[in-house]
């Protein structure tokens, strides 16, 4: 394997010199000349500039540390977690994963026993609360005409009084399940709870639900307002503090960067791992990028934001005890320059001199113009 990655390279540098019958020493072959020695300049249409990457830079504020594992998760304050109440199967299901729904639009409906058991009771005692009160309605008028005695009328109220509490408490069980009024055909229609939009369901036509289920049956959440889990080491406890800046990226956008907020940091550490969990939130316009469950890196910002520019590791190489990389000072114009970095992470470091934002540097390709400045 060590001969073929030699091979690769020496095909690749063969390539980018071009083929050895080019005749160097004429100016009008050329695709390429050193002005300087830390100056290339090609022609435009020199086939070297198709191994180049030449990108603007950009400035950045400096993280306190590298970026931390984290992931992304709902934010519980705008998220439910919908189970039934009722024990049954479910006949009809009306919302799908993705589906917009607001507070009290019907998401399923249930064949439930207990349900109809609670619907049955409301009707029972209404007619008996009915019944007892036109009751005491006639005791009251037979005992102003002194036809009854006083302990039959209090007796009567009594009775009323027993269904009227009797009816209150099938129409509370009612309310309980969700469902004030009875529905149609006398089948339990669970509801969505909250606006937002179903992120999950996990039940089927004709499946059998229980109260003690341990999945729910849907989640609906706000998918434009999301949670970033961090388990930060105890180490790095005093980088992370709420209320501070973060930067988040995920392998899906890696050269995206979504801001967000540390809201909570915990208040123990986990003894087995020695970790804390920091909470920090999100926001996450449409077209929704980031998703629950997505494994993320959290930077801290600096408290100060200072800001420096930024290029990514490729394009910095050394050279002796310091560090370069290449300008392009005008069109076809590359110049090799000497920086100085202050903070090198996994994929990018930030200059602290040498370097304005603004400027267009050599991202890819750096080492191959640097070889051809070396070989001159």
């Amino acid at each position: 394997s060590v001969v073929l990655i030699a091979l690769a390279a020496a095909a690749g540098y063969w390539l980018w010199r071009g083929p050895a019958t080019l005749d160097v020493a004429s100016p009008a072959t050329e695709s390429s000349a050193r002005l300087s020695s830390d100056t290339l300049r090609f022609d435009l249409n020199a086939p070297q500039l198709t191994f180049l990457r030449i990108e603007p830079v950009q400035a950045f504020s400096v993280p306190l540390a590298e970026p931390f594992n984290a992931r992304v998760a709902y934010d519980d304050n705008r998220t439910a977690r919908v189970f039934s109440p009722v024990a049954g199967r479910v006949v009809r299901i009306v919302a799908e994963a993705g589906q917009r729904v607001k507070a009290g639009d019907p998401l399923l409906w249930i064949d439930a026993p207990d349900y109809a058991e609670a619907v049955a009771d409301v009707t029972k005692a209404d007619a008996d609360l009915r019944n007892k009160q036109a009751v005491f309605d006639r005791a009251q008028l037979v005992y102003e005409a002194q036809g009854i005695s006083r302990k039959d009328l209090q007796e009567a109220e009594a009775d009323w009084r027993a269904a009227d509490a009797e009816a209150q408490r099938a129409r509370a069980r009612l309310q309980n399940l969700g469902t004030p009024n009875a529905a149609a055909g006398g089948r339990f229609v669970l509801r969505a709870p909250i606006d937002g939009s179903v992120s999950e369901r996990k039940v089927n036509a004709g499946s059998e639900v229980q109260t003690d289920a341990d999945d729910p049956l849907f989640v609906i959440t706000d998918p434009s307002h999301l949670w970033v889990l961090v388990d930060l080491p105890e180490r790095q406890l005093g980088s992370m503090q709420v209320g501070q800046a973060i930067a988040i990226q995920v392998d899906a956008y890696p050269d995206e960067t979504f801001p967000g907020t540390v809201v909570v940091v915990g208040g123990a550490l986990d003894a087995v791992t020695r970790r804390v969990q920091v909470l920090c939130a999100v926001e996450n316009p449409e077209p929704y990028k980031l998703l629950p469950e997505m494994f993320a890196r959290v930077t801290p910002a600096a408290a100060t934001q200072q800001t420096l520019p930024r290029v990514p590791n490729a394009a910095v190489f050394t050279q002796g005890l310091y560090s370069y990389l290449f300008v392009e000072t005008a069109p076809g114009m590359l110049q090799r320059r000497r920086v100085t970095p202050d903070r090198q992470g996994t994929q990018y470091t930030w200059i602290r001199d040498g370097l304005q934002a603004g400027e267009r540097i050599v991202t890819t390709g750096a080492l191959l113009l640097n070889s051809e400045l070396d070989s001159d």
